[in-house]
């Protein structure tokens, strides 16, 4: 019996830029016009995007990354979000090649594409061309063979009869159908993507947005032939279900522990699969808001501080002592508490701007974060655990991901004990903070559960263990 078909599709540019985002958002918003379940994706580390998937589909977006996921984990992932779908949208990263190894397909794309056996959409910057665009396309179906480029996407054509000099060009000389197009608009450009302005997404102040991108795209875009075009092979898992089912049932019962889970404009960046990871290993996530003035939960035992952009409400959050009192405090008592990025930022002693002021923060890390107007640090990081750091030893190894335009300058007397080694591009180093009870690790990295649920397990183990000192007074 021949498996049943589903549909999917992904939606690659030619490199940054192209406008594969604002194509996204408009193609799943129309689906959604014509009724149909859309599950979103997207490739890479990203987290902006996915806000946007999030708020236009009514469902999760989720990361697919085949850098710091094994391939297994990739399709586990995916298979698990979209088996009540009628159609996945995956919008791509970068170019559509463009990945962690120039010379591979890794962390690419295209990578991506081959593994689910899906479909992919191209989108290309059509201006100031003609027939060069068959040329374009024509060079992305050559250098991979196995990437199964069903059509096209004219973006930003000066006019109607411009689109049609492309697409009779790229019909003729690539045997692919160029589904649609839209004019060059400078107001269906999406706005700056930023965390800031995830508040204003998840309250819905986009939407008109979204929908006159759907109206668009059902007027230019053949979506009958495009939902046709999706149709692929299901994707399987391979090998023994003990060794790629990520978020096979672990516990039985009532959650074992609470995790407080800052979640505002100022700490919003989490992978879903960490939140559910700690679930699935006996965590119930509850969440509170710091930049609202809301103090730790009570009857909690444990405290994730996510990424974000604390320097954009620097004041606010120096000025609340009350929400400052009750997370140093929770810290200091022992509570197992993992702080990333935005997080870590909070717990140093101030952050400091651009402009040279300074805003005090809990001071539980000595030193402070200087804010600067070029990008500090991007990429992935292969990361090595160290001795004390209770969610990751020296034999443990995790991936994750690094993006901020801010520096740690320890202060001159400060022993710092770094709560893991990196890889990136630029080598090895010591990074990251513990403290010396080993209940707090810090830092710049995103971890990403996914790639060593070991990590998740540990947390939990811990928090019971802070639980049952708290209920006996020995914390």
């Amino acid at each position: 019996m021949t498996a049943k078909q589903v549909k999917q599709l992904v939606i690659a540019g030619t490199g940054s830029g192209v406008g594969k985002t604002t194509i996204t958002i408009g193609i799943m918003a129309a689906l959604r016009k014509l009724n149909y379940r859309v599950q979103g994706f997207k490739c890479g580390p990203d987290y902006i995007d996915p806000t946007y998937h999030t708020a236009v589909t009514g469902r999760p977006s989720r990361n697919l990354d085949s850098y710091m996921l094994s391939h297994d984990t990739v399709k586990e992932i995916y298979q698990r979000a979209s088996q009540d779908a009628d159609i996945s949208i995956i919008e791509g990263v970068m170019g559509f090649y463009d990945g962690k190894n120039p010379k591979t397909n890794e962390g690419s794309t295209a990578e991506i594409s081959i593994l689910l056996e899906a479909p992919v959409l191209l989108v290309l910057n059509c201006q100031s061309m003609a027939r060069s665009a068959a040329a374009i396309v024509k060079g992305f179906q050559a250098l991979e063979p196995r990437a199964n480029i069903i059509g096209v996407i004219a973006n930003r054509c000066g006019s109607e009869g411009h689109y049609r000099i492309v697409r009779d060009a790229i019909e003729q000389e690539c045997a692919v159908p160029v589904l649609g197009f839209l004019l060059r608009d400078e107001q269906l450009r999406m706005p700056e993507r930023h965390l800031g302005l995830v508040p204003s997404i998840e309250r819905g102040e986009l939407e008109p947005f979204f929908d006159g991108l759907a109206e668009r795209i059902m007027t230019a875009v053949d979506m009958r032939r495009l939902v046709e075009l999706a149709e692929s092979p299901p994707v399987i898992l391979e090998g023994r279900p003990s060794e790629c089912r990520l978020f096979r049932p672990r516990t039985a019962g009532p959650p074992s522990v609470r995790i407080a889970i800052a979640k505002d404009a100022a700490f919003n960046f989490y992978y879903r699969e960490n939140i559910e990871l700690l679930e699935a290993y006996g965590a119930e996530c509850v969440y509170f808001s710091p930049l609202a003035g809301e103090p730790m939960p009570p009857d909690v035992h444990g405290l994730y501080l996510g990424g974000g952009f604390p320097e954009e409400f620097a004041d606010r959050l120096a000025a609340d002592e009350a929400v400052k009192k009750s997370i140093r405090g929770a810290i200091t008592r022992g509570m197992p508490t993992l702080a990333e990025c935005g997080g870590f930022m909070y717990l140093t002693e101030a952050i400091e701007d651009t402009r040279g002021h300074s805003y005090p923060m809990l001071g539980l890390i000595s030193g402070t974060v200087r804010m600067q107007s070029k990008l500090a640090a991007l990429g992935y990081r292969d990361v090595t655990g160290t001795e004390g750091n209770f969610l990751m030893g020296p034999s443990d190894r995790a991936k994750g991901h690094e993006f901020h335009y801010s520096t740690f300058q320890p202060n001159p007397d400060a022993e710092i004990a770094y709560a893991y080694e990196t890889k990136g591009l630029r080598g090895v180093k010591q990074d990251g903070y513990r403290n010396e009870r080993g209940s707090l690790v810090a830092g710049y990295t995103h971890l990403h559960f996914a790639s060593e649920p070991a990590i998740a397990e540990r947390w939990v183990t811990k928090c019971l263990a802070y639980k049952q000192l708290s209920e006996t007074g020995e914390e």
